[in-house]
């Protein structure tokens, strides 16, 4: 069962990164080769993000990345010791890479879309969640890291 609950949670990061760009971009050809290379550095990138993300969800937090079982702990190591909102960059990255590499205006409108459709929900759901589950701990850990820039030294929850 848990590992169903981990599978199912996938389907957010596919709807937002396959299914939505497939949708709004007919033409999935890469179309230069200089477009290729960094577009496929930054999919790369965002990968590994959302690799470490998800892994620190599981091992960390006890949960997953999915509304619907979300983590038991709060997670601020790791990447989420520089950035409050790991997997998103990661998500937002590969579809900046895929916009890149398939010169698709369309999928890089996406991208501003999924960017502003997060920040509201983080605002107005997932923050204040939080702010209940955890309490002074996550208030901590909201003052001292952003939402969306890194901080280049680690926050050290203490």
């Amino acid at each position: 069962m848990k590992i169903v609950k981990q599978l199912f949670s996938f389907i957010l990061p596919v709807t937002a990164l396959i299914i939505i760009p497939i949708l709004v971009e007919r033409n999935f050809k890469p179309r230069y080769m200089f477009t290729t290379g960094p577009g496929l550095l930054l999919i790369f990138a965002g990968l590994i993000l959302m690799a470490l993300t998800i892994s620190s969800f599981i091992k960390i937090g006890k949960g997953t990345l999915a509304p619907w079982s979300p983590t038991k702990k709060l997670v601020t190591k790791g990447l989420y010791a520089h950035v409050r909102n790991p997997m998103i960059l990661g998500v937002l990255i590969i579809l900046l890479g895929e916009s890149i590499m398939f010169l698709s205006v369309n999928i890089l409108a996406w991208a501003v879309i999924f960017f502003l459709i997060n920040n509201i929900y983080f605002s107005v759901s997932e923050e204040p969640g939080l702010e209940k589950r955890f309490g002074d701990e996550y208030l901590n850990y909201k003052k001292n890291v952003p939402r969306w820039i890194p901080r280049l030294k680690p926050f050290l929850n203490r």
